[in-house]
């Protein structure tokens, strides 16, 4: 009887063994079908479905949206000129680069290429790494950054992010309408190459926060100029019609600021009541939440003495 059940037991033994190896076998293919997956998500960008890297490390920022991917704490590589002159990032070891420095980008070793929809050689920076282009203004400030939110996989943060700001926005708002009246107009102009722009409510410079959540009133003629277009170029010798009852000034250090000087300047109702705050145009350019968060304090502390 022992001589029949050894045998017997070593072919259980075996028949385990065996089950055992299979379901190891399966589980190992499993964990790796799910870490495959994870690595990569589908973002549906507005030229189509894109493979990108489920948690990106290295991105690479061609132009505009540099602020976006650094508020959700995804790591940057390489950004544009603007950005690298922008002191409100942090890019201590951050390479500038452009659309055209292939080489350099290469070497940057990206796993993201983040970028506008008229940046160059898009086919070749494909070849490098996932390639996502938007269309600047085609989005609206705020989903413009839930888009970017979806792209990196932070979506959820970006949208906390989204409700969090716009009440902080439109609260203070409420505060600046009760202290300068409901219908005190404002106006934000900007020096640049020797040329004057005033700005309607959606080509950053804090329009976004002034005219959209705060719904402070802009003057007519600017509505009549730069709404539809974003922007209108003007002289000096007309400015006096575009400016409200308050002046934000977008301030470009090392370029023409004369007209600061003029007399036509110094006689507007706005400047004669020092009722104009004066920016830093490079911390106003963009409309990134870390933009947004320091043009939201400077309005905040101007209009309200904070």
């Amino acid at each position: 009887m022992k001589k029949l059940l050894i045998p017997f037991l070593l072919i259980l033994l075996l028949f385990s063994l065996i089950a055992c190896g299979a379901k190891t076998k399966e589980n190992a293919s499993s964990n790796n079908n799910e870490s495959t997956s994870s690595d990569m998500i589908t973002y549906q960008s507005e030229n189509g479905p894109v493979e990108v890297p489920a948690n990106p490390q290295r991105v690479v920022v061609l132009s505009t949206f540099a602020g976006n991917v650094l508020a959700l704490d995804v790591p940057v590589v390489g950004v544009d000129s603007w950005s690298k002159g922008n002191p409100l990032y942090k890019l201590d070891g951050v390479e500038e680069v452009t659309d055209e420095n292939l080489e350099k980008i290469i070497e940057l070793e990206p796993d993201l290429i983040i970028g506008l929809s008229t940046m160059k050689n898009v086919d070749k920076l494909k070849e490098i790494a996932p390639v996502v282009t938007f269309t600047y203004g085609k989005l609206d400030y705020l989903t413009q950054h839930l888009e970017i939110g979806k792209l990196v996989n932070k979506e959820a943060e970006a949208k906390e992010w989204i409700e969090d700001f716009k009440q902080r926005a439109q609260e203070s708002g409420e505060e600046i309408k009760a202290k300068i009246g409901e219908d005190a107009t404002v106006t934000v102009i900007e020096n640049f190459n020797k040329e004057l722009y005033v700005f309607g409510d959606n080509w950053a410079r804090g329009t976004e926060i002034l005219y959209q959540e705060m719904k402070l009133n802009m003057p007519e003629k600017v509505k009549e100029n730069a709404l539809e277009a974003g922007f209108y170029s003007l002289s000096l010798e007309v400015l006096p019609e575009f400016v409200g009852d308050y002046l934000i000034v977008s301030k470009t250090e090392g370029t023409e600021t004369s007209f600061m000087e003029s007399e036509t300047y110094k006689n507007i109702p706005a400047v004669k009541n020092n009722q104009v705050y004066v920016a830093n145009a490079k911390e106003f350019y963009f409309n990134d939440p870390i933009t947004l968060e320091h043009q939201l304090e400077f309005f905040t502390n101007s209009f309200l003495g904070k």
